[in-house]
């Protein structure tokens, strides 16, 4: 056993088994757990819309664009609808680990969405349309990353890793951009 000095922040094992036995129909969500957990579901399920409508614009985009570079710009799209969804079923399995349900209506998507549908157009405008998202994305993902903070750790780091592949989504949008205007918009 250990001197009463040293690791005072750890809960002695019989008061977790305790603790285990009861509320059992919670599931995952401890006494220990220090977010709202109905808060927590409901910004949730904001991921879980956002990446829905990412997904569905990234596949309407990887079908309809043209030009002469469209078969690697469509594979590109394809493969950002592909890691899209699988952001929003780790949103979606989150709020099923926090005891909600994941809301995947198409009712009201567009309303519950960070992000926009978009509307097509030529190449050009699809990459710009798939920057601006990624972009409202990456500062929404941070603002909900600084929500969880330490209150949530298993949210806020799911929400870091997704915020980091939106991030890499953003600099490939960012390069077409530049390959198919031929200036940067970034600063060097």
């Amino acid at each position: 056993m250990a001197d009463a000095g040293e690791n005072t922040f750890l809960t002695d094992v019989q008061t977790l088994r305790e603790r285990a036995k009861k509320s059992i129909e919670k599931g995952a969500v401890t006494p220990a757990y220090q977010g709202n957990v109905q808060t927590a579901i409901d910004l949730l399920q904001t991921v879980v819309a956002t990446e829905l409508v990412c997904v569905l614009r990234y596949t309407m985009h990887s079908i309809s664009v043209t030009g002469i570079t469209s078969e690697s710009v469509a594979s590109e799209f394809a493969t950002h609808a592909k890691e899209e969804r699988a952001h929003m079923m780790w949103a979606a399995d989150r709020i099923d680990q926090l005891g909600g349900v994941p809301n995947l209506s198409p009712e009201g998507l567009a309303t519950r969405s960070a992000t926009e549908y978009g509307d097509g157009g030529n190449l050009v405008e699809m990459v710009r349309q798939n920057l601006v998202a990624e972009r409202l994305v990456i500062e929404h993902y941070r603002e909900l990353i600084r929500y969880f903070a330490d209150h949530d750790p298993t949210t806020r780091i799911m929400l870091e890793k997704i915020l980091a592949e939106e991030e890499d989504h953003a600099t490939d949008m960012h390069d077409l951009l530049v390959a198919h205007e031929g200036r940067p918009f970034l600063a060097s």
